[in-house]
């Protein structure tokens, strides 16, 4: 007993030894702040993720589960993906003063396979971070009249008004995997 009472009180002596050593060490400089994106880049951050998303559930979702739908009057899988991506050109047509060049939805006729259907969501994603990157903050500041609308916005919020109605679409195509009781990309754990 007293072997093991001298042992603990040796270790508890040279731990308060080197406690205060351990203290004096420099503390680890905090990095300094990021600055704030500026609205474009803000813009381009937003659309960029959501466009991730959408390329990411697009790869994943094995080509056999496209036609899914969870009952007869609701769109299916690639339907919901193709509606997602298209949209993005209410704002990348509207914005150089053009009517969009798909209506509510794009022909899937002519996006027959899967490797198709991710090289269009890719070019949809793409085409709008390349024109907001165009615009910068002023571009993306100016007011545009809706083509074939007496209708004006701010690209801004015509950009925003756009990330909001695809990234509801991914809503929807999250819960597409989940009844097919898979886990879509963004839910998994990250490695």
């Amino acid at each position: 007993m007293n072997r093991a009472l001298s042992i603990c009180a040796l270790a508890l002596a040279a731990w308060l030894l080197a406690s205060p050593a351990l203290a004096q060490e420099a503390p680890k400089k905090a990095e300094a702040p990021k600055p704030a994106p500026s609205p474009s880049e803000a813009i381009l951050q937003r659309w960029n993720d959501t466009g991730r998303k959408l390329i990411a559930i697009a790869e994943d979702l094995p080509e056999d589960k496209y036609d899914y739908k969870p009952n007869p009057d609701s769109r299916s899988f690639v339907a919901q993906l193709l509606h997602a991506s298209a949209s993005m050109y209410f704002f990348t047509d509207a914005a150089q003063g053009q009517k969009a060049r798909y209506g509510d939805d794009p022909k899937p006729d002519e996006l027959k396979t899967k490797a198709q259907v991710i090289a269009f969501v890719r070019k949809c994603v793409e085409d709008g971070a390349n024109l907001i990157k165009a615009k910068g903050d002023a571009g993306m500041a100016s007011i545009i009249q809706y083509p074939g609308t007496a209708r004006q916005y701010r690209l801004t919020d015509l950009a925003y008004g756009l990330i909001e109605h695809s990234g509801e679409h991914y809503g929807q195509l999250v819960v597409y995997y989940r009844i097919n009781g898979m886990v879509p990309p963004e839910s998994r754990p990250k490695k």
